[in-house]
């Protein structure tokens, strides 16, 4: 059974600014460290960060690293404002807010199509994609499955993922009877919870629980992404206001290095070269 569509809308400023506030009120040191750096934004890049954090900080325990979501929206705003050491952004093409920064591509991600594991269609073309997601296709049986309606599942205005999904198939008006949710988590879950669903979402964060289809004939593949075939692809930002503090580009470092890197890969991402 589908379930009831939110109103697609940006995030509130009172939700922007609390968060904001709240990445503000970390102290840049804490009790037994030397110094901290802060990350917001991305919440599609979030786990893969948090798993950086861990493994720097095992290196470098005079550094505490703390991680905030938020969206990539987010991660710029905190990025501009000084509320973040570090901005994370998901984004085929960063918003004119964002040219102050400095950006640097620590990852690449591709977006995976999905659907509920129960649905017969495995292949569907970027238009009818688009199609769907405009509302113009409404039941399955247009695509050649069966006589249900289409769940269409998207993200929140302000997600990296959501914005980089729009530009690749073509700047278009969401369906006002889209599913709205607020991570890449909750897209996945409410695929797999309804059998007429379909979602996009991280390739890194495809599970068992929904079935990744090709899209345009392809597979989301890290072969094919490689290789530009397939094309729905984002890069992967991090962000800072003009030259990071010493302790933001130790980090940074980090995650642009062979072991950041590899545990990037290992997780399902791409390298950023």
């Amino acid at each position: 059974m589908s379930q009831k569509p939110s109103a697609t809308r940006p995030p509130s400023q009172r939700v922007l600014a609390f968060i904001l506030i709240t990445l503000s009120l970390f102290p840049e040191s804490c009790a037994g460290r030397a110094s901290s750096v802060t990350l917001a934004g991305s919440t599609a890049f979030q786990p893969f960060a948090e798993k950086l954090a861990d493994e720097y900080d095992a290196a470098h325990p005079e550094i505490n690293v703390t991680v905030q979501g938020g969206g990539s929206a987010v991660g710029i705003s905190a990025a501009v404002n000084g509320a973040a050491q570090i901005g994370m952004a998901d984004l085929v093409e960063l918003p004119p807010d964002a040219k102050v920064l400095t950006a640097f591509v620590v990852a690449r991600d591709g977006i995976a199509v999905v659907v509920n594991p129960s649905c017969r269609i495995s292949d569907l073309s970027m238009t009818r994609i688009r199609d769907i997601y405009m509302g113009s296709v409404r039941n399955w049986k247009e695509l050649g499955g069966p006589d249900a309606a289409i769940t269409v599942v998207s993200r929140e205005a302000g997600s990296g993922t959501r914005s980089s999904f729009e530009t690749i198939l073509g700047h278009f008006d969401l369906t006002d009877t889209a599913i709205i949710q607020d991570s890449n988590g909750t897209v996945r879950e409410t695929v797999a919870d309804d059998a007429g669903a379909i979602g996009y979402l991280s390739y890194g964060l495809v599970d068992r629980k929904v079935k990744a289809i090709r899209v345009d004939g392809l597979p989301c593949t890290t072969e094919l992404i490689l290789a530009g075939k397939y094309r729905l692809v984002r890069p992967i930002y991090f962000l800072t206001l003009g030259e990071p503090s010493p302790a933001a580009k130790g980090f940074i470092d980090f995650a642009l290095g062979p072991e950041g890197q590899a545990s990037i890969e290992a997780d399902g991402l791409l390298p950023a070269r």
